[in-house]
């Protein structure tokens, strides 16, 4: 076996699965030392009711001279009081979990501290902030995938991780992708080759088409063959817990609903202290050598939104569930989890924590780019319902036509496989001004739009 050499992660106050100690990560076990870190005092089933429950148990860190919130560690490095101390830590004897640091591209305090805070978010054990969310996910697939290794991953996948799938990482590592249809488990489990096969990654809601995956479900298939699970849960913070669900790895772009400023960039990969362990080896860790650090100043900003994300989650949610039953109501195609005819309406619900709602995304189908267009040109310049931009998450709501724009990275074939339509509309709802007033809005644009089109015609 070869020598592992890491920092170690504390545990999150979950208790660790029998099949966490170890990980095999191709041909390399990884075991993670056992933690000198204090459990949290929240019981396991508190974040199984709430995630709120188990953030609101984490310990308070203070500031160096007692402010109410905590310092930033804004130093790139650590001083040590002996020199033989900083033997000990570079062989792992000391490390942040005795509060022993060395370097801010291996650990930094507010850093760590954020970290915590999205472990128990997300009910993981441990949790490493990175620099943005497609850091956590390259990260995470070269941690777990050697040359020659073998994805399964959903069809509907954001842009940027499906050309990594699909162009990056053949050409670079020969790690090959099998695309299939997330919600077809039969063709999901003849994709996976048994001792080959090592990651079965999906979005637990797809960007952009909003398709729930069956996490309990997919876990359960995967496991039985060998294989890992990892799912992107930036759609649904709060809303869905997939650690809880059965997935092995959860990762984020923080940048999105978490941040809820769309003024960093962000990310984060959360799962067992053993596998967490691993990528922080000195000589064959992913984080470690390819240094995806988040910076201090960054951690500290989102350490003080995270404790009302369930706030700005719940107000999401309601308004783009209110949203959604009145844009069906004026005929419009709208694609929305938490409108019963969506054909996995019942599954999420079956599998989203109570109380947060079905997510603050839906889509309207406009049926042509064109038409897109001009819908999102009224919603922003004759009625100021949104802004046409990329991303999620935003105070206010954001919007843009996917097909051109956060889903390019797909061709023609591959965006009809994914049900990518030319005229999809991917709208984040936002929740500044009274919810009548922002509809109002809505309503204008649309008769903006009718009278375009009667103008037209006549021409």
């Amino acid at each position: 076996m070869a020598e592992t050499r890491s920092c170690e992660f504390g545990i999150s106050g979950m208790k660790r699965a029998a099949a966490a100690d170890s990980f095999e990560v191709d041909d390399e076990i990884f075991v993670a030392k056992k933690s000198m870190l204090p459990t949290l005092a929240v019981a396991p089933a508190a974040w199984e009711n709430d995630p709120a429950a188990s953030l609101a148990g984490l310990r308070h860190e203070f500031g160096e001279h007692g402010g109410i919130n905590m310092s930033i560690e804004a130093s790139a490095t650590f001083t040590v009081m002996e020199p033989e101390t900083m033997r000990r830590m570079f062989t792992g004897e000391l490390g942040p979990d005795r509060d022993f640091f060395i370097y801010s591209r291996h650990f930094n305090p507010t850093v760590l501290n954020l970290g915590r805070q999205v472990a128990a978010l997300e009910g993981t054990e441990a949790a490493y902030c990175t620099a943005s969310g497609m850091a956590a996910i390259s990260s995470v697939m070269l941690q777990l995938c050697s040359s020659g290794g073998h994805v399964v991953a959903s069809a509907t996948l954001y842009g940027g991780t499906h050309a990594l799938l699909t162009h990056f990482l053949p050409r670079t590592c020969n790690i090959t992708t099998t695309f299939v249809d997330i919600t077809d488990h039969e063709a999901v489990k003849n994709a996976i080759v048994e001792r080959r096969t090592k990651v079965l990654f999906f979005e637990s809601i797809s960007n952009p088409t909003l398709t729930v995956a069956d996490i309990p479900e997919l876990s359960k298939l995967a496991h039985d063959k060998g294989t890992m699970v990892v799912v992107d849960n930036t759609f649904s913070p709060m809303v869905l817990s997939p650690a809880r669900l059965g997935a092995d790895v959860v990762v984020h772009s923080i940048s999105k609903f978490i941040s809820g400023g769309a003024d960093v960039i962000a990310g984060a990969v959360c799962g067992p202290a053993s596998l967490l362990n691993s990528m922080m080896d000195l000589h064959q860790g992913a984080l470690m050598l390819l240094g995806p650090s988040m910076n201090a100043k960054v951690a500290f900003e989102l350490s003080e939104r995270i404790p009302h994300l369930g706030l700005r989650m719940k107000e999401h949610c309601r308004r783009a569930l209110e949203y959604a039953t009145r844009m069906k109501k004026l005929g419009i195609r709208v694609v929305y989890p938490g409108l019963e005819d969506h054909p996995q309406h019942h599954l999420l619900k079956s599998m989203a924590n109570k109380g947060y709602g079905f997510g603050g995304l839906l889509c309207v189908d406009m049926e042509s780019e064109e038409k897109a267009n001009r819908l999102m040109h009224h919603l922003q310049n004759s009625s100021q319902f949104g802004l046409i931009a990329v991303s999620l998450g935003y105070y206010e709501t954001l919007m843009s036509c996917s097909g051109s724009s956060t889903s390019s990275e797909l061709n023609s074939e591959e965006k009809a496989l994914a049900g990518i339509s030319p005229g999809l509309v991917r709208m984040s709802i936002g929740y500044t001004g009274t919810l009548e007033q922002k509809w109002s809005q809505f309503e204008r644009a649309i008769s903006r739009m009718e009278v375009d089109s009667t103008l037209f015609n006549k021409n």
